[in-house]
C-alpha cells in the first residue's frame, strides 16, 4: 500500500497512520528491491544468452517490455555491464583518422615488380590497427621483398612517421644495403627526418599511385595476415604487452611459419637456401 502510493503521499506520513516504524518499511522495500534486481539480472542474462549475444540494451528492454517489466536502458546497460554481457553489435569498430595525402611528386618507381632476385633491394611498409586496452593503437612493419621476412617492426599509440623511424631502428642489418624502400602515399610516410635517414644510407624512394593499393600488393598481403594471425579477437591490456607479443609473433613469422610463395619455407630458410646455392655456383 505506501509502495503504491508513494507518489501522492510521503512515506512518514503513511507510516504513522498505519502505526508501521518506517524501519520496517524500508527493510522490507529494500528486501523487495533486492529480489527484483535478481530476478530481472537472472532473466537479461536470459534473454542474451537465448539470442546468440547480439542483443543490445534496446532489443533487450522489448523482450523485458513483452514479459510485463518496465525497466530503462540505462539500467539495463549497467546489469549487463555487471554480468560481462557486450552485444557482438556494440564491440568497438575500427574507424579510420582521415590524413593528409602524400602529394610528393615521387613516382611509383617498383612498378609492381615484387618478385626480387636480391636480399634487402626493395623494402616495403605499410601500418594496421590494433586493440590495446580501450584505445586503437598501431603496428609498422618493413618487409624484404626478396624473401618476405619482416626485418623491422613498431607499435605504438600514434599513427605517425615516429613509428616508421622506430621500426627502421629495429633493423639489424646495415641500412646501406637497401636501396628502395616503397610505400603507400599515407602521411605519415612522408617526414623530412625519414627523408634525411634515406638520403643518409642512399636508399632511393617510391610511392604508389593514389587510391591504388595493388602497387603496395605484398605489403597489403601481409598485414592481411598479420591481422588473422596476430590483431583479429586480440585485445591488449598494455602497449609493453602489445611489443612482447609482436616480438614473439614476428620471430616466428620469420622463422618458424611457412610460407606458400616461398615454396612453403620459412624467410630465413628461403634465404639460407638460395645462399647456399649462390655460393655453390661462384
Amino acid at each position: 500500500m505506501i509502495r503504491n502510493n508513494r507518489h501522492k503521499y510521503s512515506v512518514s506520513a503513511m507510516c504513522d497512520v498505519l502505526e508501521i516504524p518506517r524501519s520496517t518499511y524500508y527493510y522490507e522495500a529494500k528486501t523487495r528491491d533486492n529480489q527484483e534486481e535478481e530476478e530481472l539480472t537472472e532473466l537479461i542474462v536470459d534473454i542474451f544468452k537465448k539470442n546468440r549475444g547480439v542483443y543490445g540494451q534496446r532489443k533487450i528492454k522489448k523482450k523485458l517490455f513483452k514479459l510485463g517489466w518496465q525497466v530503462s536502458r540505462r539500467r539495463i546497460g549497467r546489469i549487463m555491464k555487471e554480468q560481462g554481457l557486450v552485444s557482438k553489435y556494440t564491440i568497438a569498430q575500427f574507424r579510420p583518422k582521415k590524413t593528409t595525402v602524400n602529394e610528393s611528386e615521387i613516382g611509383n618507381t617498383l612498378n609492381r615488380e615484387f618478385d626480387q632476385e636480391e636480399e634487402l633491394k626493395v623494402i616495403v611498409s605499410d601500418l594496421t590497427y590494433v586493440r590495446v586496452n580501450l584505445k586503437w593503437h598501431y603496428i609498422c612493419v618493413l618487409i624484404d621483398l626478396y624473401n618476405r621476412e619482416i626485418i623491422g617492426y613498431s607499435a605504438g599509440a600514434n599513427k605517425s612517421a615516429e613509428l616508421v623511424q622506430r621500426a627502421f631502428g629495429t633493423v639489424k642489418y646495415n641500412l646501406n644495403r637497401l636501396e628502395l624502400f616503397h610505400t603507400d602515399r599515407g602521411s605519415e610516410f612522408k617526414n623530412k627526418l625519414i627523408d634525411e635517414a634515406l638520403e643518409t644510407f642512399g636508399i632511393e624512394r617510391s610511392l604508389s599511385e593514389k587510391g591504388t593499393p595493388y602497387d603496395n600488393a605484398v605489403a597489403v598481403a601481409t598485414f592481411k595476415t598479420i591481422k588473422t594471425e596476430f590483431v583479429k579477437g586480440s585485445i591488449f591490456a598494455t602497449q609493453q604487452q602489445l611489443d612482447l607479443e609482436l616480438f614473439d609473433y614476428v620471430n616466428w613469422f620469420n622463422n618458424i611459419r611457412i610460407h606458400g610463395s616461398l615454396d612453403y619455407l620459412t624467410p630465413i630458410e628461403y634465404k639460407r637456401k638460395h645462399q647456399t646455392k649462390a655460393t655453390a655456383i661462384v
